[in-house]
């Protein structure tokens, strides 16, 4: 396969920001860095960084998950968010019927097994949650797990997935079960205390969903499941940074309580994201877009109309973390919590790692997308 060489004037490669590299891609992934820059192929005028890689996604372009998954939707989901930066990502189920878990692995490991750009396995938000501290999911699809939902847990072919579960719902020995299996337990919609969160996090859970949302909050006589997440320096949690989640101030808090790598951006972002929607359906309600805050009828909070490029913006000149933390936020960290252990392939523009860049103007928006090499 022929080299493409790729001259990006200002890179940031995870680590540092470089002047004048070149970087030769084969195959998609990136196998030398030089400066010589006297025959390239391509040029890049604004800054080069990893692509954005986001780990809660619901949708997007228009399109729902949870509405008949399928391979197509999944395409329109991914292409709407590779506008905004981002090149990797984790389909998110919110909680649902056992089918509608069955047909969004499929789509999942059809959009795996024929390369769909980006989707790197699946992120069951759901459906083994508290009832306290649903938010917007649906009460009459909140359950027990059964040997159907291990069934679909279970199964090889449907990449890295990630569950999303309140601890006093799944037991300890279904959590380690799950560990034993290759999934990443994420806690969130719990309305758990202390005691009981850390008993997950012994038995292996190793994350938390939408930091602040739907869990139960720090208070001086019961830490909670937020004071469980700031507390262990081991679990990693997913940071929602569009100003309606979470205060700013809050974000800092978290921010400066974790250990440097532990907080990762993440978008939870709905259908309207890429379009000018100002409603969607979701279950039986409608959610309006209000200069971009998800509301439904019900009252809630209904995901956001964040993207990546945002959150990382937002990060940098909202929170004032430094430039390089944020991207590191937005790309290595999340990278490197879902494939903890392993070899990470993403995150960073070195060689012997994917070709997955995002080339940014100066206000940070997006200006190309690039996965495995190809300009999209």
């Amino acid at each position: 396969m022929t080299p493409m060489r790729f001259h990006a004037k200002r890179l940031f490669d995870g680590h540092a920001f470089l002047d004048d590299q070149v970087l030769t891609i084969v195959a998609g992934k990136i196998t030398d860095i030089d400066q010589n820059t006297s025959k390239v192929d391509v040029t890049a005028k604004g800054l080069v960084v990893p692509g954005y890689i986001d780990l809660q996604v619901n949708g997007g372009g228009g399109a729902l998950f949870n509405d008949s998954p399928s391979v197509d939707k999944l395409k329109i989901i991914m292409a709407a968010h590779a506008r905004f930066g981002t090149t990797a990502m984790m389909p998110t189920l919110i909680s649902d019927k056992i089918e509608v878990m069955q047909q969004a692995a499929d789509a999942i490991a059809q959009a795996i097994s024929t390369g769909v750009a980006g989707i790197l396995g699946i992120h069951f938000e759901g459906p083994h949650l508290s009832i306290e501290k649903k938010g917007t999911h649906c009460a009459d699809y909140i359950r027990g797990l059964s040997s159907a939902e291990w069934q679909v847990l279970s199964r090889q072919d449907i990449g890295q997935v990630i569950v999303t579960l309140a601890p006093e719902t799944v037991s300890t020995d279904d959590i380690k079960r799950m560990v034993k299996l290759g999934i990443k337990v994420c806690l969130g919609h719990s309305n758990a205390d202390y005691q009981t969160t850390q008993q997950a996090i012994d038995a292996g859970a190793s994350g938390f969903t939408h930091l602040f949302n739907a869990m139960s909050p720090l208070q001086g006589r019961e830490p909670g499941v937020v004071g469980a997440a700031l507390l262990n320096n081991n679990t990693s949690c997913g940071l929602i940074v569009d100003g309606f989640h979470v205060d700013y101030a809050s974000c800092k808090l978290a921010i400066q309580a974790k250990p440097r790598g532990k907080i990762f951006l993440v978008t939870d972002a709905m259908p309207p994201v890429g379009t000018t929607l100002t409603q969607f359906a979701l279950y039986d309600r409608t959610v309006y877009v209000d200069n971009g805050k998800l509301t439904s009828t019900t009252g809630e909070l209904a995901g956001s109309s964040l993207d990546m490029a945002s959150a990382v913006k937002n990060t940098h000149q909202g929170l004032g973390i430094p430039l390089d933390e944020a991207l590191r936020m937005g790309s290595l960290y999340p990278a490197q919590y879902l494939y903890q252990n392993q070899a990470v392939i993403r995150g960073e523009l070195m060689p012997g790692k994917q070709a997955d860049m995002v080339v940014l103007n100066d206000d940070l928006s997006v200006k190309e997308t690039w996965i495995s090499g190809r300009k999209i």
